[in-house]
């Protein structure tokens, strides 16, 4: 059978360790394939946050596209995926994705994933939000598949380090395309 693909994009905003986290989930899922693409930012910050390079994190993608490879197949709808991830996703590109503003693969293939009506999950990441901010995600929100998933942090899981908080929201970000990550602890009530 074949693998469902996930196109994974990356943005300039800080959040580097949950991208990371994200391409190994979906590679440990054996029905799930990545296709990654980083934006200039995403590679600068990525080192800055991690000390890796891009380059040492591509072998966890099934694929990897340039950010200005308009053409390529997730920009088109008869691409066949599950849907997107942006992780992290900036204001910037949140801002481009609102406004049908497809300058680029990342901005491109969210808007083709919302046409389509695949899930698009954004893991928009800035704080204080403004209300230019909320306004773009509140109504990028009513659209059919696409999720607002800042990543936050939980405590009722009690992490005892930054690896399982990162664990943590990965898993959160992956469940809205089926991947249920090994040791994922939900919300059990009291």
């Amino acid at each position: 059978m074949d693998k469902q693909k996930i196109i994974v994009g990356a943005t300039g905003a800080s959040g580097m360790p949950i991208l990371v986290r994200c391409l190994e989930l979906i590679r440990q899922n054996g029905k799930y394939e990545s296709c990654l693409v980083m934006s200039r930012s995403a590679r600068l910050t990525l080192e800055q946050e991690t000390g890796l390079r891009a380059e040492e994190i591509y072998p966890l993608a099934d694929k990897v596209l340039q950010e200005d490879q308009t053409g390529a197949g997730p920009a088109s709808g008869t691409f066949p995926t599950k849907g997107m991830l942006i992780v992290p996703c900036s204001m910037k590109t949140l801002a481009g994705i609102h406004s049908g503003y497809g300058e680029n693969l990342i901005q491109r293939a969210a808007d083709v994933t919302m046409k389509e009506q695949r899930t698009l999950v954004l893991a928009v990441r800035e704080t204080p939000l403004s209300p230019i901010h909320l306004r773009n995600m509140q109504e990028l929100s009513m659209i059919p598949g696409v999720h607002i998933v800042p990543p936050m942090m939980t405590f009722y899981h009690k992490p005892k380090t930054i690896e399982e908080m990162t664990d943590h929201i990965a898993a959160k970000l992956l469940e809205h395309f089926g991947i249920e990550a090994e040791g994922y602890r939900r919300w059990q009530g009291i």
